[in-house]
């Protein structure tokens, strides 16, 4: 394991008592279809980290959606009562600590605003990312509500 981003998750798993495996992989496991690829689970069982931010306090807010769904920005900024936007790689990488590709639900460099997609909820077992783009670990919906302290929600786009 590297001494970076991959140990602080390792670190905020064994804090919180949740006894998850990190797997590495050969492959990229950068987007929702490559990490399903390489575990061998259904796409809408990885829990993908989108980061936004929030216009007025600069906040990060942290998205953890299901690998199948695409994040409604607008949505969103209605649970975190500002208005929100896109956030470029340089941003990214000075909150969380983590590069696009591999952010994971925990130990960011700075605390984020965490929305959960409620699509995640209905699964036995979901997969994260670990800190960088070719490692991921498993855990339940019920952990990463409790880990995160994310706030659940209908946060997916729909398209009507």
């Amino acid at each position: 394991m590297d001494s970076g981003p991959q140990a602080r998750v390792a670190a905020a798993l064994a804090a919180a008592d949740i006894p998850a495996q990190i797997v590495t992989f050969d492959v990229a496991t950068r987007t929702a279809a490559e990490a399903a690829a390489a575990i061998g689970c259904d796409v809408a069982q990885i829990a993908k980290s989108v980061i936004l931010r929030a216009k007025e306090s600069g906040r990060h807010v942290l998205v953890i959606a299901s690998g199948v769904n695409r994040v409604c920005e607008k949505t969103a900024a209605q649970y975190v009562g500002e208005r929100i936007g896109r956030a470029d790689a340089d941003f990214v990488r000075v909150r969380t600590g983590f590069v696009i590709g591999g952010v994971a639900p925990v130990a960011h460099m700075h605390a984020p605003i965490t929305l959960i997609d409620e699509d995640l909820l209905q699964f036995s077992e979901i997969w994260a990312a670990a800190g960088t783009p070719h490692s991921v670990f498993k855990l339940t919906p019920a952990q990463l509500l409790t880990l995160t302290g994310g706030q659940p929600g209908k946060i997916k786009e729909h398209s009507e």
